[in-house]
């Protein structure tokens, strides 16, 4: 490829800038060999000349293509060299916010300088277990690396942490030793791992301080080993610390502080414990001010302190220990604020024997004051023959108080080292190691000191150990895929490193200055010159003779040489330290003293060395008393680096290497200059330099080929070899072979030929692209101009057409207006003609009406002339006749009275006389049959006088007749005389008459105006009566519907509670659970490692005691509903076991309630329908009688109301104490939500029945008291009515009907009073009347009350009718419901409706039987303490007695077989119980069962028990189960990881523990046995505690089954649901980096598909049906897998950059829709297991959606409910696109993102909780099988069990 292809337009490139280090430009022309510059075009669009070096054709680096622009791997980018990484840095630091990116084996790490939700728990779970290249950069991913690693070669590990002040090495380096202490936590209860985080907060509080660049800075090295045992548990650790940096204690510059303890101590000073040490603020002593502000931001040194007191406590450090330390370290303090007084001779000085801070400091290290002060300001030289004590000057003195104060410190904090070395020792025996280096990086500052050689040479030595592993994984690389190589050139830095510890090196020659008795440091700097002066990395400065200048490997660096002498030699004078080791305090003796180990102990190295490397600081103390022997700082540095390096080499490092993006401390905030200075210092670019090298870009044959298909010719597809396509393609493309190289799995590539791949694929696109751009436009061209014809040819239609219609339009118009004119001429001619006719017309009818009217007038007058005729002779007749008439009359009246009147006396005489009255009195009962049969005579007699009235008629008109002759011919004889009388007596009659026709008019007005205002008064009683009603009506539905809602929203809180805190218990319950598993684990594992001596089983009986400690109640003990609710409240409702017979009482109670609830509605609306029917028939009945029948009839309501309302509040309290028992019992009983929710809607129904009538009592109060009130008034108004209050029966509460009648027969009375004045004068007859009437009632009320019982039974029959015909319609509805089912489906609910009917039946038939069995347990109760006083004379009869039967049966098996039944019972010896455990739980293997009925294992075992139980054994119960929970324990244990087995056993476990259940004899388990399953129960025993144990065991078994089912998926997950090409041809490939070809990951293909995790499931769903398991169980199986698959998909999506993309999102989508189409396949759906998944599928949308508009970012919110903002915000920056026609991602639009989501109150967490697991429930499930059908196969070898 020539440089002309490469510089081609457009092309873009790096060229060096002053400010941004590099900056990006563009070719605006192609580039020629030979030309001296480029015409680039800079980001601004700005033009500017490049120039060429003429002379090395130096051009500028190339740019690395958009889409490899944010890699996580610098080693994938295509052209290695430091502006690509400096850039791939920056963008993925400022728009990604990554902080962590690789770069080959080194983790390149940027100090944010904020706190990120990178490191909780959660995370550190999804990086566990996997290799390091699937993730996102990540610390703990380096560390899992390392893990990995030890444990997988049996090799020790190093991380090595290194970078300058401020980078975040510390940080680092504590999250590494988090991630071990959660991942690898210690195997005992020692708590190691937090003993090991535990050090660094004492650590931080004395080795690190405040410096300009870090406000945390460590100011020491560390190497904290991490010690593991075999199972690679921590067991302990260890550290050694390198170059204490001393003269912090006595000085620090501007701006930066002691290291943190002092102001810890400062800052505490006020606590009671701490008054004696005389401390106040840091500002006042001297060694804590010289910075000058003495706090940080931020930091509470209070609060710190508090954390470093509790470090120690942890770490052991008694609180003694602990004063003594705060101590020596207050007594530095004080020393240095000693105030030192000069004299005046110059060359002597003085202590004030007052200063306070001289004698404090002596008080608290326990010396003596007047020595200490004599020694601060003297010395002692000795020479050969004598010693001299010498003064010492102001300076001098100084200088021995800062020693002696740096020395102190010193030795305490390889004290306080040495004893946290000692907490974290233990004596279990080391089997590998991880160690983790924490120390400086490369220092450069403007006066270079001692301090920074000594760094600067750790460095050098840690970079030479680098480059040659780096070298050393490369060429490994090469020869695994076996490519040809050559030797790479990497820097050696040997000669710099020599130069230093070489022989006559700079340390040796410091250390001869040193030993010079006058040596100083100009002498040494003269020296260094003429011995290294011919060095390549030694210079000399030019304005100096005191520095010297070392050329490193990252730069060259000045070295001031002043004070290096004098800190090699590290002076404390002898004196000082004989007066310390004289202290008082043991501790401060203990720091001085002379017998310590000057060098720390060596290590062994080698592969696998599992010695442990006892080491303490690597700056031992030194023997001042004699120099010669004392070493040199110098020379303790380097032996302590070169036994680092030891342990080094014998390590597999890893690498991090932490970068300070900028000065100022500023988040996110990048100064490329800074970071390109630290690149290059830490070996990042030489890393890449030796990768560029080589091959840096390595692709897999299968990943090239997906990429770079595009390139390859059609007729080489067919082509089925890969490999040869590849082979083919690239020597087509690349012309020079030694770019590329094919290895065995991978295609090795020069730097750049990615880049140019990549170019020619984005060309081929392109050209493709405009093809397809070409033809499309085209297209739309050609339907643009068919769209223009089409619109021409109908405009011109339109046009036309309107032409035409406008033509048309004109020429109706015009023969309109010729219509109009002859319609309106002809019009006027026809008005004028209708005109004159009309005129005519109307002279002719008025001359024609005037003729006729003449001739109607005469006719009429005749008419009426013949009228006025008639009338008068017809009236003249009729006169003459009613004369004769009316004095017959007059004379038949006179005689009928005067006969009357005769007998009126007589009969008054009769009625005075006395035996009269006495047979009116007596026989005054017998009155009424006379009576009656009197009215049957009179009605006899009415018949024959009716008759006699008709004959004596026709005579009397015959009489008449005569009469009226007779009378005709008196009047001819009489004359006029006569005529005149009877006028006159006409004339008085008449008057007579008229004054009656009066009376009886007034009589009739006043009749009807009472009639009207009865009938008004009724109306309104009536309309108010309405009113009344309609309120009643409206308030009742108001209070309804407000009672509905208030309950309705109560209830659907508390139930949500209710589940939501029952959730929360089992899941708190099966977490303990689990805690008992893992405790029990341990305990076997200890117990396994203890030598076999010491071995011993736990007996049973300690075993039944763990596993049975959950007490409960024995529900066999409860009787009927009350004994249940009693029992649970004395017991309380957490122990009390759920009973299903209360709760099918409760229901049928309920049921009933609601039928009585019926009756009495249909009864209340029959009342009300009598009561308006008997008001309409009887209008004019009195109004206040009216009111006392309603009165009495709603009293009677009322009271019947009120007892049905007690009976409903002792229901609802009964309903509401089993609500409550069921919702607290759920965990222990395990009943089905179903019938909890069941019950709750009852519990509902039953309380609005409650507020209804509680309401209508309310009402019908009401209208009582308003119905007194008004009957009162009205009492007052009418007194006459009042009279009846006297009779014997008024008090009495009568029928509605009843009152009726009656108030009609009163108002007879009152209407009767006149006629019985005439009869009788003196009462006499009413009296007698009035008595005859109340006996009539009395009867009448006897036949009112037979009636009334015989309508009930009436009312009772018709009830039983409807509901029969309600039964019926039901049964109708469901018939035909069912056949519109399928077949299988009527099957199935024809089954259900039995079954339900059934329960119906049972429970009727329990409630018979209730009470008899109460009896025999209280019987049993008794019968057991008798049975306790004979136990022993029992026990011996029943073993004699089993021993006869046992033979007995033996020999009736083969005779009498048939004549004797199974009963279910298998029997068994005590001596064979071991055998039986053994042969069906031990040795069984689940394929021997495979044809034989699921869970046979626990019938058999049930079977045992029930026998035991027959007998009356509990010792043979208790050791059988006992045995059995142990040997299912054993079992799962031993198969801790085959899902068969441990599925078989969880299907027994449920199997058993359900028939413990069924056949416990609770009628809660019993409801759907047969009477054959009945017979089969436990009669003696009651396993309660046992089904609590088994239950637990159950639980224990389902969550190793999941265990083990997520270890089978979980490696598929990533690879088939995010790697795998679900879609072929969907997703592209990107180039991955040095971290793909991991050491950590195994050769060959790991890849999965989708269809492996659907046939893994298959298989486990196959085995767990197969295997009986029940229903409700597989389904929750399944949803917990279900969340396992998003949980982890979910969480890779999150911490893996190369799978966020659109095609990534297709293929997720897909893949989801396959699983929930398995789901639905397996009729799984409605175990929850799609709604676990909501998250994965909102993921996978965000993935597809478009984003860019504001509109988009509300889309995206409104979608994705069930993702935190936080998962959102890292899927769009984690975004990348495969290619690059698409786009990123803007920031400003995640800005959009993050602002809309700020109002939702999402979890802090980033990522699922993979390990969470939902609670289960195990739901009672009865089997249909009877224990008598089960047959015992042969291969069991079970023929030691006896069919009883």
């Amino acid at each position: 490829m020539s440089v002309s292809e490469l510089y081609s337009q457009y092309t873009r490139v790096w060229i060096p800038d002053p400010d941004e280090v590099w900056r990006s430009a563009e070719l605006t022309k192609d580039y020629k060999e030979g030309e001296k510059s480029l015409q680039l075009k800079l980001e601004d669009e700005t033009i500017q000349e490049y120039p060429v070096d003429a002379q090395n054709n130096q051009l500028p680096f190339l740019r690395n293509p958009d889409i490899l622009v944010g890699e996580n791997d610098l080693t994938a980018l295509s052209y290695l060299h430091e502006p690509a990484v400096l850039h791939n840095l920056k963008v993925r630091f400022l728009e990604s916010n990554h902080i962590y990116t690789y770069c080959g084996i080194v983790l390149v790490a940027i100090n944010p300088y904020e706190q990120l939700p990178i490191y909780g728990q959660d995370v550190i779970y999804a990086y566990s277990g996997q290799n390091m290249g699937d993730m996102d950069p990540h610390i703990f991913a380096v560390a899992e690396e390392a893990y990995k690693q030890m444990a997988r070669d049996e090799k020790n590990q190093s991380i090595i942490v290194s970078g300058e002040s401020g980078a975040g090495k510390t940080v680092s380096a504590k999250y590494a030793m988090r991630y071990f202490a959660t991942v690898g936590g210690s195997a005992s209860e020692t708590n190691i791992e937090e003993k090991v985080l535990a050090s660094s907060p004492i650590m931080e509080a004395i080795g690190n301080a405040k410096t300009t660049r870090n406000d945390n800075s460590s100011r020491f090295g560390k190497y904290i080993q991490i010690g593991f045992d075999k199972r690679y548990h921590i067991i302990g650790a260890n550290m050694r610390t390198y170059l204490l940096e001393k003269s912090r204690v006595v000085f620090q510059a501007d701006d930066e502080r002691n290291y943190h303890i002092f102001y810890q101590l400062c800052a505490a000073a006020s606590l009671p414990e701490f008054k004696e040490l005389a401390l106040t603020c840091a500002e006042d002593f001297f060694y804590t001010s010289q910075g000058g502000d003495t706090a940080i931001e931020g930091v509470d040194d209070a609060e710190d302190f508090e954390k470093t007191r509790q470090a120690f406590t942890l770490l052991g450090v008694r609180e003694s220990h602990q004063i003594s330390i705060f101590k020596i370290i207050a007594s530095i303090l004080h020393l240095g604020s000693v105030e030192i007084q000069a004299e005046r001779d110059g060359d002597s000085c003085s202590i004030s024997p007052q200063d306070e801070h001289l004698s404090n400091f002596c008080r608290l290290l326990g010396v003596e004051h007047n020595q200490m002060e004599h020694w601060l300001c003297h010395r002692k030289l000795v020479t050969t023959s004598e010693t001299y004590v010498k003064t010492m000057s102001l300076q001098q003195v100084i200088n021995a108080r800062n020693a002696l104060a740096k020395h102190i410190y010193a030795q305490l904090f390889g004290w306080i080292v040495e004893h946290i070395n000692k907490a974290l020792h233990t004596s279990i025996k080391q089997h590998s190691f991880i160690g983790v280096l924490d120390i400086y990086g490369f220092e450069t500052f403007e006066v270079n000191s001692f301090e920074q050689f000594c760094i600067n040479y750790a460095n050098e030595k840690l970079q030479q150990q680098f480059n040659s592993h780096v070298f050393k994984l490369e060429q490994e690389e090469y020869m695994k895929e076996q490519i040809p190589w050559t030797l790479i050139d990497f820097y050696d830095n040997q000669p710099c490193i020599d130069l230093i510890e070489a022989k006559l090196g700079i340390l040796d020659l410091l250390d001869e200055e040193c030993k010079v008795p006058k040596g100083t440091d100009q002498n040494w700097a003269q020296k260094l010159y003429d011995r290294h002066s011919n060095s390549q990395h030694f210079q000399k400065p030019r304005m100096s003779n005191t520095a010297f200048i070392v050329v490193h490997f990252a730069d060259k660096v000045e070295y001031l040489s002043d004070g290096f002498l004098e800190k090699n030699r590290d002076t404390v004078y002898e004196e000082q330290i004989n007066i310390l080791k004289a202290s008082k305090f043991p501790l401060v003796a203990d720091l001085f003293r002379d017998d310590k180990d000057p060098i720390p102990a060596t290590t062994t190295s080698g592969k696998g060395s599992s010695s442990k490397i006892n080491i303490r600081s690597a700056r031992p103390p030194m023997k001042a008393s004699n120099k010669e022997h004392k070493k040199s700082v110098g020379h303790q540095f380097r032996t302590s680096l070169h036994l680092l390096m030891e342990t080094l080499n014998a390590t597999t490092p890893h690498y991090v290497r932490c970068i300070k993006p900028n000065d100022e401390k500023l988040p996110f905030h990048f100064d490329p200059k800074r970071a390109v200075q630290q690149l290059r210092a830490c070996g990042v670019l030489e890393t890449i330099r030796i990768s560029a090298a080589g091959y840096p870009s390595r692709w897999t044959y299968h990943d090239f080929f997906n990429r770079y298909r595009v390139l390859v010719k059609k007729k080489e597809l067919a082509n089925t070899d890969k490999k040869a396509i590849c082979r083919s393609v690239l020597e087509s493309l690349v012309k020079d072979p030694d770019k590329f190289q094919f290895g065995r799995t991978k295609i090795f590539f020069r730097a750049g030929q990615v880049a140019y791949l990549e170019k020619l694929r984005a060309d081929k696109f392109r050209a493709a692209t405009i093809m397809i751009q070409k033809t499309v436009r085209g297209w739309l061209q050609k339907v643009k101009y068919r769209r223009l014809k089409r619109a021409t040819l109908t405009l011109q239609k339109y046009c036309r057409g309107y032409l035409a219609r406008r033509l048309a339009e004109h020429l109706r118009r015009t023969r309109a207006a010729v219509v109009l004119q002859k319609q309106y001429r002809m019009r006027r001619t026809r008005l004028a003609y209708q005109r004159v006719r009309r005129a005519a017309i109307v002279i002719q009818a008025f001359a024609r009406a005037m003729f006729v009217r003449r001739i109607y007038r005469q006719v009429l007058m005749e008419h009426k002339a013949t009228i006025i005729q008639k009338h008068a002779r017809g009236w003249m007749a009729r006169r003459h006749f009613q004369r004769l008439r009316a004095a017959a009359i007059v004379i038949q009246c006179a005689f009928r009275r005067l006969k009357a009147k005769q007998e009126l006396k007589a009969l008054k005489i009769e009625a005075r006389s006395a035996e009269h009255l006495k047979r009116l009195n007596v026989g005054m009962e017998n009155k009424v049959v006379q009576l009656q049969r009197k009215i049957d005579d009179q009605n006899k007699e009415f018949k024959t006088l009716s008759e006699q009235l008709s004959a004596v008629t026709s005579m009397h008109t015959m009489q008449v007749e005569k009469l009226k002759r007779e009378l005709a011919h008196y009047q001819q004889n009489q004359g006029a005389d006569a005529s005149l009388q009877l006028q006159e007596e006409v004339q008085s009659l008449r008057t007579e008459l008229q004054r009656a026709h009066s009376e009886r008019r007034v009589l009739e007005d006043a009749h009807s105006k009472e009639k009207d205002e009865l009938r008004k008064r009724v109306a309104d009683l009536e309309q108010e009566n309405a009113l009344l009603k309609d309120e009643k009506e409206q308030l009742n539905n108001q209070i309804l519907c407000q009672s509905k809602d208030e309950f309705a929203q109560n209830s659907v809180k508390e139930n949500l509670l209710m589940k939501k805190e029952l959730e929360e218990e089992r899941s708190r319950y099966q977490n303990l659970v689990k805690e008992y598993s893992r405790l029990e684990q341990r305990y076997d594992n200890l117990r396994d490692e203890q030598t076999p001596g010491h071995r011993r089983n736990p007996s049973n009986q300690s075993s039944l005691e763990s596993d049975s400690n959950y007490p409960s109640i024995s529900t066999s003990e409860i009787g009927d509903t009350e004994d249940a609710l009693q029992q649970v409240e004395e017991i309380g409702v957490e122990k009390a076991a759920m009973d299903m017979t209360v709760f099918l009482k409760l229901q049928k109670r309920v049921r009933e309630l609601e039928q009585e609830r019926k009756k009495l509605q249909v009864q209340l609306e029959k009342r009300e329908q009598d009561s308006k029917k008997v008001q309409m028939e009887q209008p004019r009945n009195d109004v206040d009688l009216d009111q006392d029948a309603d009165l009495a009839y709603n009293s009677l309501k009322r009271q019947e109301l009120e007892s049905e309302n007690k009976k409903l509040k002792n229901d609802l309290n009964e309903l509401r104490k089993a609500v409550a028992d069921q919702a607290t019992q759920n965990n222990s009983s395990h009943s089905s939500p179903d019938s909890y929710s069941l019950l709750l809607n009852q519990l509902k129904l039953a309380n609005e029945e409650l507020e209804v009538r509680k309401e209508e009592v309310l009402i019908l109060r009401t209208q009582i008291v308003n119905t007194d009130q008004r009957r009162l008034a009205s009492k007052s108004m009418e007194p006459n009515i009042n009279a009846r209050a006297s009779w014997p029966n008024s008090e009495k509460h009568v029928d509605q009907e009843d009152a009726i009648e009656a108030y009609h027969g009163v108002c007879q009375t009152n209407s009767q009073t006149e006629d019985w004045g005439y009869l009788n004068e003196d009462g006499e007859l009413g009296l007698a009347y009035q008595g005859l009437k109340q006996v009539a009632r009395l009867l009448e009320a006897q036949l009112q009350a037979q009636s009334l019982e015989h309508e009930e039974q009436v009312e009772n029959l018709k009830a039983q009718v409807e509901a029969l015909k309600e039964e019926m319609d039901k049964q109708q509805q469901t018939f035909c419901q069912t056949l519109l089912l399928s077949p299988e489906a009527q099957v199935e609910f024809g089954v259900q409706q039995e079954i339900s009917r059934l329960t119906n039946e049972n429970l009727d038939l329990k409630e018979l039987v209730e009470k008899l069995e109460k009896n025999e347990r209280k019987l049993k109760k008794q019968l057991k303490i008798y049975m306790k006083k004979v136990q022993d004379l029992e026990a011996a009869q029943a073993l004699a007695q089993s021993d006869r039967r046992h033979h007995e049966l033996t020999r009736q098996v083969t005779v009498q077989r048939k004549e004797k039944d199974f009963q279910g019972m298998l029997e068994y010896h005590k001596e064979d119980e071991a055998l039986l455990i053994r042969n069906l739980v031990t040795d069984l293997k689940p394929q021997m069962l495979s044809g034989t009925v699921p869970c046979l294992p626990a019938y058999i075992l049930y079977m045992c028990i029930r026998h035991a139980d027959y007998t009356n054994d509990d010792l043979k119960v208790h050791s059988l189960l006992t045995s059995t929970i142990n040997g299912i324990k054993k079992v799962l244990k031993k198969h801790n990881d085959d899902f068969e087995m441990t599925s078989f056993w969880l299907s027994n476990t449920c199997r058993l523990l359900h028939c413990l259940k069924q056949y416990s004899g609770d009628e809660g388990f019993m409801t759907q046995n047969t009477a054959k399953q009945n017979e089969h129960c436990l009669k003696n025993f009651d396993l309660t505690e046992y089904r609590q144990v088994l239950s637990d065991l159950s639980i224990q078994i389902y969550q190793q089954l999941i265990k083990i089912a997520e270890g089978l998926l979980q490696p598929m997950i990533v690879s088939a649901m995010l790697e795998n090409e679900s879609i072929q041809g969907l997703s592209g490939v990107k180039p991955m980096g040095y971290r793909k070809r991991s050491s950590s990951m195994a050769d060959g293909d790991n890849s999965y598909c989708l269809e492996a995790i659907i046939r893994q499931m298959n298989c486990f769903h196959t085995v767990m049906c197969d295997q009986g398991l029940d229903p409700e169980i597989i389904l929750q199986v399944f949803k917990q897998l279900f969340y396992m698959i998003t949980a982890v998909t979910l969480n890779n999506l999150l911490l893996r950059k190369d799978v966020c993309s659109w095609s990534t999102g297709m293929q997720l989508r897909y893949n989801i829709s396959e699983l929930e189409e398995w789901l639905r396949g397996r009729n799984l759906h409605q175990s929850g297991a799609a709604q676990t998944m909501e998250p994965l599928i909102q993921a996978a949308q965000l993935l597809q959606l478009k984003k860019k508009t504001h509109e988009d970012a509300e889309a995206i919110c409104s979608l994705c409910t069930s993702l935190s903002t936080q998962q959102i915000v890292k899927i769009l920056n984690l975004y990348t696109p495969l290619n690059e026609f698409e786009e990123r991602v803007t920031v400003s639009f995640i800005r959009t993102i993050q602002a809309q989501l700020q109002e939702r109150n999402d979890p802090q967490q980033l990522l699922l909780d993979s390990k969470h697991m939902f609670p289960v429930l195990f739901p009672f499930n009865p089997s249909s099988l009877t224990m008598d059908s089960i047959h015992i196969p042969a291969c069991l070898s079970l023929e030691f069990l006896n069919e009883v």
